[in-house]
């Protein structure tokens, strides 16, 4: 299959394009640097030239290719405003890839995140949530799996809050981030909070499974370890600095700091059984243990 992917140099999108050139698919990737499409030429991708703002870019890929696998999403999350600029050009970009593929029976492959639900583990079967700082992303991927009836196969993987490689990556990543600024590796709540995470190189597999095979109108959860209590994480987050661990407000980590304190654990039972996904990479604590002082 030659596949069309956005976002495919990030942590998660770097795994997925070596994944799927490793598995006798091709890949047209879009770029909006030289250095991307340095990086995805010397990793084996062709190279689509502009940004995911660019519509009629997105639409050419999307037109001469087999299928679309789509992870581009804005690094800019220092405020509210950003992260709704982010989620926009998300939702529009989504909205043209799926229009294109309209009638083709074409597979289009969307990220989001795994639901929180109180109480228990979420599942597969749970709604996104549509309202609150990240419900737009919601919205435009359910807009997106609405297409399968109308001859599109989409689907959605959806991720945990930490997506991990090396110790980098996700919320522990940004965690581990405010750590090195502040000097302390702070958790916001009682910790207690749990995590879900998926290491980025089985995050992939997932992600080539579902454009390969998944019916229309589903969606997956990339969940390796169904949650692991905050605390946890930023006592390894310090260990590995040699910083003080301790509770600290959760404005410190601005528009996520309500997302950050929530407990969201997420299960993959459903994805694991009808897919056949097997994680086999460490898990996000023995990650961890990678961060370098």
């Amino acid at each position: 299959m030659h596949v069309f992917i956005t976002g495919g140099t990030g942590t998660i999108g770097s795994a997925v394009v070596a994944e799927l050139l490793g598995n006798g698919h091709t890949v047209l990737a879009l770029a909006r640097s030289d250095g991307s499409a340095q990086a995805l030429e010397s990793a084996g991708a062709d190279v689509l030239r502009g940004d995911l703002a660019d519509l009629d870019v997105l639409r050419a890929g999307a037109a001469q290719c087999d299928g679309v696998i789509s992870l581009a999403f804005g690094r800019d999350y220092a405020s509210p405003d950003a992260l709704a600029r982010s989620i926009a050009e998300e939702s529009a970009a989504l909205a043209t890839l799926g229009q294109e593929l309209i009638g083709s029976d074409r597979p289009i492959v969307a990220v989001s995140g795994t639901p929180w639900v109180p109480g228990r583990a979420s599942t597969e079967a749970d709604p996104l949530p549509t309202d609150g700082p990240v419900g737009g992303r919601g919205r435009s991927v359910d807009a997106l799996l609405d297409l399968a009836s109308r001859g599109v196969r989409s689907t959605a993987v959806r991720m945990p809050r930490t997506v991990h490689n090396q110790g980098k990556g996700g919320f522990a990543g940004l965690m581990t981030d405010q750590a090195r600024r502040t000097g302390v590796a702070g958790y916001p709540g009682d910790g207690s909070q749990r995590w879900p995470a998926v290491h980025a190189l089985d995050a992939a597999v997932l992600f080539r499974l579902a454009l390969e095979s998944a019916p229309a109108g589903t969606a997956w959860h990339a969940v390796a370890d169904e949650g692991d209590r905050v605390r946890d994480i930023a006592t390894v987050i310090g260990r590995r600095l040699g910083l003080p661990v301790k509770e600290v407000p959760q404005e410190d980590f601005g528009p996520f700091g309500p997302i950050f304190a929530l407990d969201q654990p997420a299960s993959s039972a459903h994805t694991r059984d009808v897919l056949g996904w097997h994680p086999t990479h460490p898990s996000l604590l023995e990650d961890l243990e990678n961060i370098q002082p």
